[in-house]
């Protein structure tokens, strides 16, 4: 059985926190009871029958472990509640005390809520494609691990064969082509799988032009393993490198999740790597192309991408470029003399990216850019120190669930940690759950991130990241303008509260440390994004190249981001009047105005990192609520207010599709059915906004919603993605089915009481 690991370490592993936060599996034969074996194996068999119904896991494995380990009993018969009859204290005390008892219940040792991060589907071949290539696959995944693995992949296959650009998606060549390949370099045969999943899956592949439709970042996937020609990708030039930062399209100035992945692939487009040409290989040359592979015409390929996977079609410009730089560029760049600068140009990337994986301790900002990293590593030393502990780096990217194994995108503990604390504030009850709190408030504590990265940070493009918070943890390195907020928030709401309850406060120049960050991020625009003040012009979106894909060569501002600093900075006022206290007020001012200028015509926000206007929309609210916006006195937030209400179902809740990311507009479930997080985002926006005083009763039809939706042992359903990236990429945060109801409901009961209105009967 697999056994889920808190905080520990291994051999190649450095850590400056003690491994705070670090989430690993192991699988032990003599781990779990005969009735907890029989529990997983219900659980994988259960998800396997209504994978296509149901699209995400529930995390049963991580949560029924510990659950365990916190003496809760795990039930997992966890049909719904009864719909309550009425709305009262007891009633709405009881859900939340049953919610808190079971969130509390499976949080870890050292602080966080351990769980998956489900994102892009491609991800875990990509993994499997280096560690092949690398010689590594053996010695890294055991036969345990690859049998998880293949469960996950098969389990995640579409019934038309193919497999989507994320669980909920329609089949693309992208995710396809990957992930067969993955397979295949698994141990898979020709004709493996349920339901002939290997034959159905090349079916696809063939039906749609074959692998020479793949999107850019599958061709560079393939030429790595030798399934695909480097003639058959447009340039990557690594000599951009090399260019003085002033110009725009030096790498150094792209968003900063683009540039790790781009500088890597310049480098491997640059050596023109192909792994080993085993056996397998050339197997694989003649299952995904559907002409002999010799008689493919390389300069034609470059150019094809399947409709399957566009989103982002190539500007005429873009096209243009990449033809000259072909027929032009790439020649003379790799003829002596001029060749020097491509060897000075892989000399230069292969020592930013050593400095990026020491400053990170090999976990990257992310999973594509680790895989890219460590092939990279390994290219400059297959049997270097720096290889190994990339190697052993990779256990934290893969977790187990009943859908089977999987490498996530990241993890996001810090980020469910600051918005768990917040949650259980909101409650009349959170004293009840002081060790939780207790526990929370140490792990926020440890991850704050103590220093800058080394040396001469900006000339390695990095920004200062000492006493902001990663996304995930401490050891990662890469401060998050949200993140760093929220954190700050929660930290600041915990010292209102005696160290009885919630712990020793953090120290003041801690707090000050995090102030430091916050305000060297705010851009020109009053705006903040995400890891980065913008570095280059938006107009360099015309040069996107991977056409899956928006929005991801410039670091854009998001009224999510411009909010949460927002809160932070108000909150820390109260606390520290005296401090920074113009550039502080300054900031707030312009952050205010930002958001007030992106609010859309019809009242809402378009939110980039969770779905959608719902989204966007509770953010910009409790912004312009933290400085004393109001009802009352803003146009926005009375436009707002009427955008919330009129998107309300007849049950009583929100729901809104990643559809919304994708288009641009707000879209509604399949069945116009609710969402469960929507439904409180939106409670929590109207909340704020003063509902309660106007007309309680939209809330109280969502608040019966959330509470109907319970089920027996405290938890909530988990439903359709909520989280989003890159317009096109959504994202399933796997506690928010928790956090957010308990905090919509706790702020539900206490407003209610404080504004001394009857209970409905509805």
């Amino acid at each position: 059985m697999w056994k889920l690991k808190i905080a520990e370490g291994g051999p190649w592993i450095k850590s400056g926190n003690s491994n705070i936060g670090r989430e690993t599996w192991e699988f032990d034969q003599n781990f779990g009871s005969n009735e907890e074996k029989e529990a997983v194996d219900s659980a994988r068999e259960e998800f396997q029958k209504n994978r296509f119904r149901m699209r995400h896991s529930s995390d049963i494995l991580a949560r029924m472990q510990l659950a365990k380990e916190n003496n809760f009993s795990f039930d997992l018969q966890k049909a719904k509640d009864e719909t309550p009859a009425d709305i009262n204290p007891n009633t709405v005390s009881e859900k939340l005390r049953k919610a808190l008892s079971y969130f509390s219940a499976i949080q870890a040792h050292d602080g966080h809520w351990p769980g998956d991060f489900p994102g892009p589907l491609f991800t875990t071949a990509t993994m499997i494609i280096v560690l092949y290539v690398t010689e590594s696959l053996g010695i890294t995944l055991s036969f345990q691990h690859r049998k998880e693995i293949c469960r996950y992949l098969y389990n995640r296959q579409n019934i038309d064969g193919g497999w989507g650009l994320h669980a909920e998606g329609e089949s693309s060549m992208l995710s396809t082509a990957l992930n067969y390949t993955a397979l295949r370099l698994l141990g898979e045969s020709v004709d493996d799988g349920p339901d002939m999943s290997m034959p159905k899956a090349r079916k696809w592949v063939h039906d749609h032009g074959g692998a020479t439709m793949i999107p850019i970042l599958g061709k560079v996937w393939l030429s790595v393993l030798g399934v695909f020609e480097w003639s058959g990708v447009n340039p990557i030039p690594p000599e951009l490198f090399l260019l003085p930062s002033l110009v725009p399209i030096q790498p150094g100035r792209l968003w900063s999740h683009f540039r790790m992945a781009f500088i890597p692939m310049s480098y491997l487009y640059g050596k023109k790597f192909v792994g080993p040409i085993t056996r397998l290989v050339l197997s694989l040359r003649e299952e995904l192309h559907i002409h002999p592979y010799k008689k493919i015409d390389w300069k034609q390929a470059r150019k094809l991408c399947a409709k399957e996977d566009v989103y982002n079609p190539h500007t005429w410009l873009q096209e243009c470029l990449s033809d000259c730089l072909y027929s032009f560029g790439e020649p003379f760049l790799t003829r002596w003399p001029v060749s020097y600068m491509r060897k000075k140009a892989l000399q230069q990337i292969a020592e930013f990216l050593k400095y990026e994986d020491e400053n990170s301790q090999y976990i990257c900002i992310g999973a594509a850019q680790k895989a890219l990293s460590m092939l990279c590593c390994w290219i400059e030393d297959p049997s270097s120190d720096a290889f190994k502990r990339h190697l052993a780096r990779v256990a934290d990217f893969l977790w187990v669930g009943e859908d089977g194994m999987k490498v996530r995108v990241c993890a996001g503990q810090l980020w469910d940690v600051a918005f768990a604390v917040q949650a259980i504030l909101a409650c009349n009850i959170a004293e009840e759950y002081k060790n939780t709190l207790k526990k929370a408030h140490d792990f926020i504590k440890a991850s704050q991130i103590m220093d800058n990265p080394s040396g001469d940070f900006s000339r390695k493009y990095r920004h200062i990241s000492k006493g902001g918070w990663a996304f995930q943890v401490a050891d990662q390195g890469w401060q998050v303008s949200d993140c760093t907020a929220e954190a700050l928030k929660a930290l600041l709401l915990l010292s209102k509260f005696s160290p009885d309850i919630a712990g020793d406060p953090m120290e003041t120049y801690r707090l000050h440390d995090a102030v430091n960050v916050l305000l060297s991020l705010q851009n020109p625009n009053g705006g903040y994004g995400t890891w980065e003040l913008a570095r280059t012009y938006p107009w360099m979106e015309i040069f996107n190249m991977t056409e899956i894909y928006a929005d991801i060569m410039v670091e854009h501002q998001y009224v999510e981001c411009t909010s949460s600093v927002i809160q932070a900075l108000v909150l820390f006022c109260e606390k520290c009047p005296g401090h920074r206290k113009d550039e502080i007020d300054h900031c707030i001012m312009r952050a205010k105005e930002f958001i007030e200028k992106s609010q859309n015509d019809d009242g809402s926000w378009f939110g980039s990192w969770g779905i959608c206007f719902t989204y966007g929309t509770w953010f910009a609210i409790e912004g312009l609520s933290a400085v004393g916006q109001s009802y009352s006195n803003s146009t926005c937030i009375r436009k707002a207010c009427k955008f919330l209400l009129s998107k309300q179902l007849c049950n009583g809740g929100w729901g809104e599709s990643h559809l919304s990311s994708r288009t641009k507009a707000y879209t509604i479930l399949d069945g116009g059915k609710s969402h469960i997080v929507n439904t409180a985002w939106a409670m929590l926006a109207l909340m704020k906004a003063g509902q309660v005083e106007r007309d309680p009763i939209p809330l109280h039809k969502a608040a019966r919603l959330i509470m109907s939706m319970q089920l027996g042992n405290g938890d909530f359903p988990q439903e359709e993605m909520i989280g989003s990236f890159l317009k096109n990429g959504p994202l399933c945060y796997m506690a928010y089915r928790n956090i957010f109801p308990i905090w919509a409901l706790g702020e539900y009961q206490k407003l209610v009481l404080q504004c001394d209105l009857q209970w409905p009967t509805l």
